[in-house]
């Protein structure tokens, strides 16, 4: 599927394929190479001082240079690729763990308690639930790899939202709270710039109210408070398809009111003129004053997405137990599983061993996430690099004159643009137009999981011996009901039947490979 944010053309297009350039991460530094070659050329041509100097040095340091680049280049690409599988690893386990927990764990359940037949409503409402929290696990590996701590989220709030508060319903208090919703509940308050360790009235009152009561209550009392502010431009702000209807796939989600203000389910970085005009970042220090009145509400976590001369600020690292939790319950649900003798031993292997790739999983994906390219080595290839290009213009000005500027230019865009590639697509999780869409694959393992949950697991005979089937077709091509009702033909015979059979399927396969062949 193609990416979302590059569909359509005119001038958004553009804009888009523009912004996923490294230009704004370079354009500095080119200019800065560039006005070296100016003054290197206009010195030299217009006064009696040539600072053309031996090109001896080109050659040799060009080619090793290019060699390091290139390798820096390759390994970030690797750790992009090994980005992409592990999501599809995600993908597969989680399909695996829905197909066994839908259609492996039996319709049918006795209460040992009450020794009386569990409702197949109650179980198909329990089996539901654990595969909303593997939906859940795919969005709350995304919030993590995006530095966004925490639950309170439009796309990951509703699917756990059921998920204990305390660890016992009769002591509902602050050091009885579990660690999932202390830490999330922690995470929401620094989001917003508080910085106290300790829950506010406020805040432990929409708690309680939460844990003792009708969700009800609460939507009552705050209203709708799933609501996005008007800081919290999420994803159906952003992305609209050509009909310019919304794309608000969170609307297939619960309604579920929640103590805390929903984050929006995608909160890229707001595009501005200076992404189009890099070089107009210069002034804006100048623009500062004007335009800090209408930015004292916006939303902190969109601040500072890049420095003064353009250069991306990586979002710092979330320490979010979100995703482990989430496994918890899984394995705790296993586990009921087994003591009521629900699994057999391969679905039991298969349960096990996906809940095992999910976590496995999540620690890679934290890998590439947090373990960066040491700084002595990134410090060392771009102080070489700018020493290269600093010196390039002296060292060709006597061959190429005047075009030693563009041609210093070209270089300079060339060289730090594989370099920027490089360190941009290392941590390929983040919001840049040139990251691994996160959204779609959570979207792709939510239609997947609806999809399976869609199956009625029907009996082989409702579909199997149909007029709709013809399972002996091209030789054959009566239908399985047909067949079945013919009880005078060679297939029903005890001597002919399978010798029979086995002729039309022999016939079927000689007809295919003639059929389906090229002349």
């Amino acid at each position: 599927m193609s990416n979302p944010l590059f569909a359509g053309g005119g001038f958004l297009g553009f804009s888009k394929r523009f912004r996923a350039t490294v230009v704004n991460d370079i354009w500095a530094e080119v200019l800065f190479f560039t006005a070296i070659a100016t003054m290197v050329a206009c010195v030299s041509h217009f006064t009696p001082t040539s600072l053309a100097i031996s090109n001896q040095m080109l050659t040799v340091l060009g080619t090793v240079l290019g060699l390091v680049i290139s390798f820096r280049t390759s390994t970030a690409y690797e750790r992009f690729m090994e980005g992409r599988k592990l999501w599809t690893s995600i993908a597969i386990a989680s399909r695996n763990l829905a197909q066994v927990i839908w259609i492996h764990a039996p319709f049918e359940r006795v209460d040992k308690k009450t020794n009386q037949q569990v409702s197949h409503l109650k179980i198909i409402i329990e089996k539901k639930t654990m595969i909303n929290l593997i939906q859940g696990f795919a969005v709350a590996v995304k919030h993590l790899l995006r530095g966004e701590g925490g639950v309170y989220y439009a796309d990951l709030y509703p699917l756990i939202s059921c998920l204990p508060r305390f660890a016992s319903a009769k002591h509902t208090s602050e050091d009885d709270m579990m660690p999932l919703w202390r830490a999330s509940d922690m995470d929401h308050r620094m989001h917003h710039t508080i910085r106290s360790q300790s829950f506010g009235s406020e805040t432990m009152n929409n708690v309680l109210l939460r844990a003792k009561s009708d969700p009800h209550l609460l939507s009552e009392k705050h209203g709708n408070s799933s609501e996005f502010s008007d800081s919290e431009v999420g994803w159906l702000n952003t992305l609209r398809g050509h009909s310019g209807k919304k794309f608000d796939p969170e609307a297939a989600l619960p309604i579920i009111p929640s103590e805390q203000p929903l984050r929006p389910a995608r909160n890229p970085p707001r595009s501005s003129v200076y992404d189009y005009f890099p070089f107009l970042r210069i002034l804006r220090p100048l623009w500062r004053p004007v335009t800090r009145h209408f930015s004292q509400n916006r939303d902190p976590s969109t601040h500072r997405r890049r420095s003064i001369t353009g250069k991306k600020i990586r979002p710092s690292l979330a320490d979010s137990n979100v995703p482990l939790e989430i496994t918890l319950y899984l394995s705790t649900y296993f586990s009921m599983l087994l003591r009521a003798g629900q699994l057999q031993p391969a679905s039991a292997t298969t349960m096990v061993n996906a809940i095992s790739s999910m976590q496995d999983t999540v620690t890679n994906l934290e890998r590439i996430k947090n373990t960066p390219l040491p700084f002595a080595y990134q410090a060392h290839l771009r102080v070489s690099l700018w020493l290269y290009l600093f010196f390039l213009p002296f060292q060709i000005y006597d061959a190429f004159k005047f075009l030693t500027i563009p041609a210093t230019a070209f270089a300079s865009f060339l060289l730090l643009g594989f370099l920027e590639i490089g360190q941009e697509i290392e941590n390929p999780f983040n919001y840049d137009l040139n990251d691994l869409d996160l959204d779609h694959f959570c979207l792709s393992v939510q239609r997947e999981l609806h999809e399976i949950t869609a199956h009625t697991a029907p009996d082989l005979e409702e579909f199997v011996f149909s007029e709709w089937n013809q399972p002996f077709a091209p030789a054959d091509r009566r239908s399985a009901k047909e067949m079945m009702a013919d009880v005078a033909h060679d297939y029903h015979g005890l001597e002919t039947g399978v010798h029979s059979i086995r002729k039309t399927l022999l016939k079927s396969w000689r007809e295919v490979d003639e059929t389906t062949r090229q002349p």
